[in-house]
């Protein structure tokens, strides 16, 4: 998919990997419909987009993807302005393993609301353009992270959630492919914050340090750059696309095929 004239919604979008896959839509042509709950943030990046962009090319609203009636709203504002939704990113999510709940309704159900939004809008069936929807996961959803192991609940339901809506649309015929990003630790509020949100799990402060140490720190460019690999990719279904500082390679799962049946 080209992006050049498509419309996409962001959720999270006011700052860090949200704030990338924004300005690299824009770059490439995209409309973007800029959600989150941050107020002051979202103003604040809009003011410097539009002077680069245009004041035609992007929307700020305030949206909690914990809110049916918010996130609905959202939806029909975007549609109303732009004249229809091609692209979806859930984006937000946050990293606190002492609010485990509310990390589990936004990291994960916010998610599902989302896509779920999306496929009314989008879907084929009921008159949408089809396209794309896309959901920032983690490394930690293909792998533990015994640090925040919420968290790592989290985004291991969301990569399944992905694949099997996949694959649903697929055999639906809704014109949407899902996928999910998978990036390993990011320069971002919520990496700096990790030691003082692991509740309970405090003690392993230094395991963290550990990990980094091994897996490195991305910068959101380079995750935003893997988003456009997914969006733009026809061929993307189903996949869980892992960005890592040595490059970005594709998940690999265990075949449920009849023939492989124990």
């Amino acid at each position: 998919m080209a992006l050049n004239g498509k419309t996409a919604v962001v959720t999270g979008a006011a700052m860090g990997i949200g704030k990338a896959i924004t300005e690299i839509f824009l770059k490439n042509g995209a409309k973007v419909a800029l959600l989150d709950v941050n107020k002051a943030a979202g103003e604040s990046l809009m003011e410097v987009l539009r002077k680069q962009y245009g004041p035609d090319q992007m929307l700020f609203l305030l949206c909690n993807v914990e809110s049916d009636e918010q996130f609905k709203a959202a939806f029909q504002k975007t549609v109303e302005t732009f004249g229809g939704i091609d692209i979806l990113c859930n984006n937000a999510g946050i990293l606190n393993e002492t609010t485990w709940e509310n990390m589990v309704s936004i990291n994960l159900m916010g998610a599902i609301r989302g896509t779920y939004l999306g496929l009314e809008h989008m879907s084929k069936l009921s008159g949408g353009r089809g396209g794309v929807i896309l959901n920032t996961a983690s490394m930690a959803g293909l792998g533990p992270l015994p640090i925040c192991p919420v968290y790592t609940a989290t985004k291991h339901g969301l990569i399944g959630f992905t694949r099997a809506i996949a694959a649903a649309s697929e055999a639906s015929g809704y014109g949407i492919r899902v996928n999910a990003l998978c990036p390993s630790f990011v320069q971002t509020d919520l990496f700096s914050n990790i030691p003082s949100k692991l509740g309970r799990f405090t003690h392993l402060a230094n395991a963290a340090d550990q990990l980094v140490e091994r897996f490195g720190v991305l910068n959101v460019t380079e995750v935003a750059e893997g988003v456009l690999e997914l969006v733009t990719d026809e061929a993307k279904n189903g996949e869980a696309l892992m960005v890592q500082l040595t490059g970005r390679t594709y998940a690999t799962f265990p075949s449920l095929s009849s023939s492989n049946k124990p």
